[in-house]
């Protein structure tokens, strides 16, 4: 049976039931700095294997919010990038980020909080 005949019928519930997961939501905020390929996406976000991340990554396209492309210029590479239906998330997300953080604020656990960049790593630097 296909992700998609699973997911609830109302519309908060469905929204949630897209992101939810460990790394949905990291993926789509790794995701937001354009297409990486795979390899790049394991090497930046810390503590993902490969298989929990390609099966993120496939449920992500089921839903549409991610497509899959073969790499240009290498022909087993392949490369991920948000739909326009992925890239609509990106208010979400930040709204997400901002909910999250006021949600520890509130309940007075802000020195729990990680910043996104101690799990997704900037596609700029190298990493050992």
């Amino acid at each position: 049976m296909k992700i998609l005949n699973r997911l609830p019928g109302l519309p908060g519930e469905r929204a949630l039931a897209v992101l939810s997961g460990r790394w949905k939501a990291v993926i789509l905020y790794a995701l937001l700095d354009g297409s990486q390929r795979t390899c790049e996406l394991e090497k930046r976000i810390a503590g993902v294997s490969q298989k929990v991340l390609i099966e993120q990554l496939r449920a992500l396209e089921e839903h549409g919010v991610v497509s899959r492309q073969p790499s240009a210029g290498d022909s087993q590479g392949i490369e991920y990038s948000l739909t326009s239906l992925g890239e609509s998330l990106r208010p979400i997300l930040d709204s997400l980020i901002d909910w999250g953080a006021h949600h520890a604020e509130e309940l007075d656990e802000v020195e729990r909080l990680l910043p996104c960049d101690a799990v997704v790593r900037d596609r700029t630097v190298k990493s050992r």
